[in-house]
């Protein structure tokens, strides 16, 4: 799809009609595609959704040349020290141990849900999430970001090279290092740094954490095997003071217009 800028329009979900929408886009991709689910999957509205949504604000990408009910193409959900404590905790906090980061005396944002309508990946799409979320960061000062990010499926074996690659490159630093929970908790180090195939595990890499890596992110201690969304997750962390010049140049592109 040639995809022209002027016709995207990037907001924060104003009102539950929005939230279904990001809803329904999250279905497509999580569901459908992935063969996963949240906890309140709505088949019938074509929703995936969880108990956690009306805590995160919302991050939407639409393009105004589709039909109106179907405008919305990206979405990102985000989540302030603030909106966790009303929440009870963290959505990751299911998954992995973020006392470091909770003791970190930063300010945290969380991010989930991360998805692209399948016409829009590989374009400027992703692009222009990522200068909406630098405008929210800076506007709420926010120092930490983390989130779960996935690997389809739960057979770790296949995904021995990059599982290995993270944690022998981009483990984080133990002051910022969550831990995965013992229930779900799958080794990393599958593989020994010398017997790895780097080439191989970065083309395993899936394109949403690479991004990440680009920026200086790395990841918590150990993997999380979440059946309920068929994916295998691992923890990524990103100290804002530490993105590259370069790169956050890009990352905040089109923040500041």
């Amino acid at each position: 799809m040639d995809l022209d800028d002027s016709h995207f329009e990037l907001r924060l979900a104003a009102s539950e009609a929005d939230l279904h929408a990001a809803q329904r886009l999250r279905y497509d991709v999580f569901v459908e595609e992935l063969g996963g689910g949240g906890e309140m999957v709505d088949h019938a509205d074509r929703r995936e959704a969880d108990r956690f949504d009306p805590h995160f604000d919302h991050l939407m990408l639409l393009d105004n040349r589709r039909p109106a009910e179907d405008r919305v193409v990206g979405v990102y959900r985000v989540m302030r020290e603030e909106a966790a404590a009303r929440a009870g905790q963290f959505y990751s906090e299911d998954e992995y141990d973020l006392t470091p980061l909770r003791a970190s005396g930063r300010r945290l944002l969380e991010l989930g849900r991360s998805c692209l309508h399948r016409d829009y990946r590989g374009g400027t799409a992703m692009m222009h999430l990522w200068a909406g979320l630098a405008d929210y960061i800076a506007e709420h000062r926010i120092e930490v970001l983390f989130g779960v990010a996935s690997f389809h499926g739960t057979d770790p074996a296949p995904l021995a090279g990059p599982l290995s690659l993270l944690h022998h490159r981009h483990l984080a630093p133990p002051g910022l290092r969550p831990v995965a929970r013992p229930e779900g908790y799958q080794r990393m180090d599958l593989i020994a740094e010398a017997d790895l195939d780097r080439p191989a595990a970065i083309r395993a890499t899936p394109a949403l954490i690479k991004a990440y890596l680009r920026l200086g992110g790395c990841v918590g201690q150990g993997a999380f095997i979440d059946r309920a969304f068929n994916c295998i997750d691992v923890c990524l962390v990103l100290d804002v003071a530490t993105i590259p010049e370069k790169q956050g140049a890009l990352y905040r592109r089109g923040a500041q217009t």
